[in-house]
């Protein structure tokens, strides 16, 4: 019945927002859509399709303002104009009481919060959908900030899981253009997010991990995991001090180099993409602050690591070598990568491939950001690659999404900020120290301990292989016996035969030329 209830609450709010238009876009039943036209006689709807489907999930609540947020990367799939809105869904929901975040605490912790904090902010300074989080100070003074995890999460998260699940599987079943949409897959892939994200220690786990990475560069500051008070439900970091990136005319006013900020974004970005193959994949503006501290003035703030993107390191060899050949507009370079990661059929006409990507990204090349969307070049890239049958690579779907942030974020900043020209220096170090002499020696010098391991054992290494080899030749050898020997038999039997059936030939032959003689 929980479900039946659900369902109708989705259903009403679909029809009330006016979200069967976006819906049945993708259904040609005349009567699917004459049923629904009836149902909805006398409504009014004024606004825009993209902004009716934000409110409408919104009013839904948190698990599917997730969705229209991760929805909102896929521009592969959904048209530009609703992908545009669903990336202003705000992840602000009202928090959840004191009393119960304070309880909430306590069981984590197995103790009172006064044994734990010397002070505790019942009010939270942030509300989200997945968890809300608190200030406090600890025993010894550090200044810390408390993630809670919404209770019942689970519960609700499972039950609307289940119903976008059947939701999909109805979509591909009754809709051609639904099952282009791969809704399944879709779903499938907001459903691992969804629950990653209420695992708070794994959220933890990688926050330390990007801070680790990211030591050294003096440009973005990552708080400190309190790692004996981080638990599935509840994790302690330490609490930053920053003015959030979309408040910029206070970072203006103090006096922040906005050119410099959008450069060392970038730079952000190409370092933890192709260096360290890990990425804060979540980069909305609530997720970023800026550090007006006089030891830190200037730093970028990074929060919330829910969500984070992994590279193998061919694909970070495949994307650099596409991105160096977009910016030396290498086309043909570019379609040959292509066909040899195998996104695109192996028989696919290379100088087909080649003139339509030029046709999308040539125009590009030489503008300041200003005057570029690159939600545009994606989508026109996308239709490009749906007619060569281009199968869009799940591990760079949150690439394309952190991508779109850093355009967002460097627009907002320095709306002359070059992109690409920015970019390309980074990109061209990267490869020399990647696949030139420089990387060589870096590997060989990584290897080395390995390798001073390994000599000293090599001759008794090679010795056990060639032993290992002459025991298997040996019993190979003797598993193949017993057939060869009834091989042998088999071939005995045959040329005795022969032998005997020749013999008796050669007698016959005698004893008829003596009968013969004899007769004459």
């Amino acid at each position: 019945m929980a479900h039946i209830g659900r369902l109708v609450t989705i259903v009403v709010t679909v029809l009330r927002f006016g979200l069967d238009e976006v819906a049945l876009s993708a259904f040609r039943q005349p009567w699917v859509r004459g049923l629904v036209r009836l149902a909805t006689i006398g409504r009014r709807l004024d606004a825009p399709r993209g902004e009716r489907l934000r409110l409408g999930l919104e009013r839904l609540g948190p698990i599917f303002i997730k969705f229209g947020q991760v929805l909102s990367t896929r521009r592969d799939l959904i048209p530009l104009d609703v992908a545009d809105e669903l990336a202003r869904l705000q992840d602000r929901v009202p928090p959840f009481p004191a009393a119960q975040s304070r309880a909430l605490v306590e069981k984590a912790f197995g103790r009172r919060i006064e044994d734990v904090f010397t002070s505790f902010d019942a009010e939270p300074v942030a509300s989200a959908s997945i968890a809300q989080v608190h200030f406090a100070v600890m025993k010894d003074g550090r200044e810390v900030a408390v993630k809670v995890l919404r209770p019942g999460m689970l519960e609700v998260i499972d039950q609307d899981m289940n119903l976008l699940h059947l939701l999909a599987r109805w979509i591909e079943r009754l809709s051609a253009d639904g099952r282009r949409l791969k809704p399944r897959e879709v779903v499938a892939e907001f459903d691992g997010y969804l629950h990653d994200e209420l695992d708070l220690v794994r959220e933890a786990a990688n926050g330390a991990q990007l801070r680790r990475n990211m030591e050294g560069l003096d440009l973005v500051l990552v708080p400190e995991m309190v790692w004996e008070l981080c638990t599935p439900s509840v994790i302690v970091m330490q609490r930053m001090t920053g003015v959030p990136i979309g408040q910029i005319e206070r970072i203006r006013a103090a006096g922040v180099d906005f050119k410099k900020l959008a450069r060392d974004g970038v730079t952000l970005f190409f370092t933890q993409v192709f260096r360290d193959g890990f990425f804060h994949a979540d980069m909305h503006p609530g997720n970023i602050q800026v550090s007006l501290d006089p030891a830190t003035f200037g730093r970028y703030v990074a929060l919330d690591f829910g969500i984070v993107g992994t590279l193998t390191d061919n694909d970070k060899e495949y994307l650099a070598y596409n991105f160096l050949a977009f910016f030396q507009r290498d086309y043909k370079r570019v379609a040959e990568l292509h066909i040899e990661s195998g996104w695109v059929p192996a028989n696919t006409r290379v100088d087909a491939l080649e003139s339509a990507i030029r046709a999308v990204c040539e125009p590009q090349f030489d503008r300041p950001l200003k005057e570029i969307s690159l939600g545009q070049v994606l989508m026109r890239l996308f239709q490009t690659s749906r007619r060569f049958n281009v199968e869009i690579q799940p591990q760079l779907v949150l690439l394309q999404k952190t991508l779109l942030n850093i355009e967002g974020l460097g627009r907002q900043l320095d709306p002359d900020l070059d992109l690409w020209v920015t970019a390309k220096p980074f990109l061209e170090r990267w490869m020399n120290e990647q696949i030139g002499w420089r990387g060589l020696l870096e590997r060989l010098k990584n290897e080395a301990p390995r390798y001073a391991q390994l000599l000293p054992e090599l001759p008794r290494l090679m010795h056990r292989a060639l032993r290992q080899q002459g025991d298997a030749t040996e019993r190979a050898a003797l598993a193949a016996l017993p057939a060869l020997l009834a091989e042998q038999r088999a071939t005995r039997r045959l040329l005795q035969g022969l032998l005997w059936g020749l013999t008796g030939f050669i007698l016959g032959l005698l004893l008829t030329a003596f009968w013969t003689r004899a007769g004459g």
